[in-house]
């Protein structure tokens, strides 16, 4: 083992062992991904008593909850699923984030453990500079949570290094058809609207059934609300202005052309071998010129 990386390990393990043991549980944040059974090792390592939680969004990957059980933890379940929020919200996306606040950014415990890492994004590096910060779920009730974030100077290199050289399995959504480790790999909700588009879309195609359950509850929204999605007459265009598009021009562009209105319903029906005949698919006509 490399000593940069002994060196970061009795690091963790010292921040670990710092934390305070009076003020209830510590909640251990266990996600099911590679950081979290880093966090979780580093934490018997450290010798202290946690709460290994996991909080389930209901649109979880395959084989992640089995793995969350296997390593002890605790399967918190939501009180409303995700398809149930979009029915009363409508489509989230990167901008719209109430998935995340409702689904996975709660309090358990006053005191928690998270496996972020600096080196993951920009957005992190910018946002995470020291090892213990303080968290506010829910502002209207001021739900403050004190973080410790033991690898959060860890790289991909040392995570990969630390988990071959304990031996830890991880969810299988890391390792190929051969079994070989792959620590690039990233764990996250099925089909999550935080996740580039290609990466979205081979969730979908992975998954067709989530395209369908996507619509679905978008088009119960649309009846409920007695409206359209902003733009969009029907959840078929919602959705897909979504997944595809980066603006309402490009998805008006490729959809009202000279030759008529692009059947987005047939589209989908092809691409992903669904049938979404049971979800209303009216539309408003609109030139070329009028969709801008």
């Amino acid at each position: 083992m490399r000593k940069e990386l002994e060196k970061k390990i009795n690091q963790a393990i010292r921040l670990l062992q710092s934390i305070p043991t009076d003020k209830g549980d510590i909640e251990l944040s266990y996600s099911g991904g590679k950081d979290s059974d880093v966090i979780l090792k580093l934490s018997q390592l450290a010798g202290i008593k946690v709460r290994v939680i996991y909080k389930s969004t209901s649109i979880d990957p395959p084989g992640t909850i089995a793995h969350a059980t296997k390593n002890g933890a605790e399967i918190i379940r939501p009180k409303k699923t995700f398809f149930q929020l979009v029915e009363q919200k409508g489509l989230p996306s990167l901008f719209v984030r109430f998935c995340c606040s409702e689904l996975k950014e709660y309090k358990i415990c006053d005191t928690a453990i998270q496996g972020i890492r600096r080196s993951e994004s920009r957005a992190r590096n910018d946002r995470y500079q020291e090892p213990q910060i303080c968290r506010i779920y829910n502002k209207s009730k001021n739900q403050r949570v004190s973080v410790f974030l033991p690898i959060l100077e860890w790289t991909d290199e040392d995570v990969d290094e630390f988990i071959k050289a304990y031996n830890i399995q991880c969810a299988p959504v890391y390792y190929d058809e051969e079994g070989k480790f792959h620590v690039e790999r990233r764990l996250g909700c099925m089909c999550c609207p935080l996740a580039s588009r290609k990466k979205r879309l081979e969730e979908f195609h992975k998954h067709p059934r989530m395209v369908r359950l996507y619509v679905k509850a978008c088009s119960k929204w649309m009846k409920t609300k007695r409206r359209s999605n902003g733009k969009y007459p029907n959840a078929i265009d919602a959705f897909c202005a979504t997944v595809y598009f980066d603006s309402y021009a490009q998805f008006c562009e490729k959809t009202y052309t000279m030759f008529g209105k692009f059947d987005w319903r047939e589209f989908l029906e092809k691409e992903f071998d669904i049938n979404l005949q049971d979800i209303p698919y009216t539309y408003e006509d609109k030139s070329p010129v009028s969709a801008y």
